[in-house]
């Protein structure tokens, strides 16, 4: 029955997410690799040392910290009868499914009420500035969001789950928070983030394709939606990113849409030159983040479905 802790943890995370009195208790897992990183960049981050191996280190303590006591959890779970059922609830705080899909329509709801409560709200999840933005900037920030998430915070951890179990989606997301936190191309972070985003990036490179394979399939379920389009504007915009990744989400979502993202945005007041992804509208609104919306909704009904069956050709063979 291990086969399926992939899918029941995919099911209980999308029904329940995280309880809020877990975090005002314990916190949240996410939370406990970032006080170590923190930890780590305050003591190791400094000008008179060698940044690039003290990251190195930063990122080899953080994986044995999430590592070990994964596998220390699995070996007790697995000697178990039910052990299975435990090992696909621990998994579920490493999926954040429900928690982006709430965030991004908190955006839309929004929009309906002001233009400056929905800079707030999109502010919580993004990076950019989001003082100035108009309507259509407040929607692309939104959807931009969503589909790049899509990868790091459903796909790819489910995608190591599969193949690894709790250690795998474990040590994912240490990596992917490292990344998040110290993986800047700052003076400051350049080179003592220089390992937690490159193996953010190996470990991203697969799941970020199958984000954008997955988004092409949803276009199937969705009317007006168009997978040759989805699919043809990943190809052809992807790699116009920095990131070897996030452009395939990102890409295929603005196919998908019929709509143009990226573009010029600003960081700390400084004006940031990013490619543009699709060759649709430019100006956004409301109705495009429901939209897409949508289509991410349907989107994890097809990941479900492909985890399911995966997990059912592993029973099947005895894996």
């Amino acid at each position: 029955m291990h086969a399926f802790i992939a899918p029941l943890a995919f099911v209980l995370e999308r029904l329940f997410g995280y309880p809020q009195r877990l975090v005002a208790a314990i916190g949240h897992p996410v939370m406990w690799f970032g006080a170590l990183i923190d930890y780590c960049d305050q003591r190791l981050n400094r000008p008179y040392r060698n940044r690039r191996r003290n990251g190195i280190f930063t990122l080899a303590v953080l994986v044995l910290a999430a590592l070990v006591p994964s596998l220390v959890v699995v070996a007790i779970t697995r000697s178990l009868p039910l052990g299975w059922l435990i090992e696909a609830l621990l998994a579920t705080p490493f999926l954040a499914q429900k928690e982006l899909g709430r965030a991004v329509d908190a955006v839309a709801e929004a929009l309906g009420t002001s233009l400056e409560s929905a800079r707030k709200a999109v502010g919580e999840i993004v990076g950019r500035d989001t003082a100035e933005l108009d309507e259509a900037g407040v929607s692309r920030a939104a959807v931009e969001t969503l589909a790049e998430s899509s990868c790091d915070g459903v796909v790819a951890p489910l995608f190591w789950l599969i193949l690894f179990g709790l250690p795998g989606i474990v040590v994912y997301k240490a990596v992917n928070t490292a990344d998040s936190m110290i993986g800047h191309r700052t003076p400051r972070y350049a080179d003592f983030g220089w390992a937690s985003a490159r193996t953010d990036d190996w470990l991203n490179w697969l799941p970020a394709r199958l984000t954008a394979v997955l988004i092409t399939a949803a276009c199937f379920f969705v009317p007006a939606m168009s997978p040759d389009a989805a699919w043809a504007t990943a190809r052809r915009d992807a790699e116009k990113h920095d990131s070897p990744n996030a452009g395939w989400p990102e890409a295929a979502m603005a196919g998908a849409l019929g709509v143009t993202l990226g573009g010029p945005r600003a960081y700390q007041g400084e004006v940031v030159d990013l490619p543009a992804f699709g060759s649709g509208r430019h100006d956004l609104t409301r109705n495009d983040i429901r939209r897409a919306l949508w289509l991410y909704r349907v989107l994890l009904n097809v990941t479900l479905a492909a985890t399911l069956a995966i997990a059912l050709l592993r029973f099947a063979g005895g894996f």
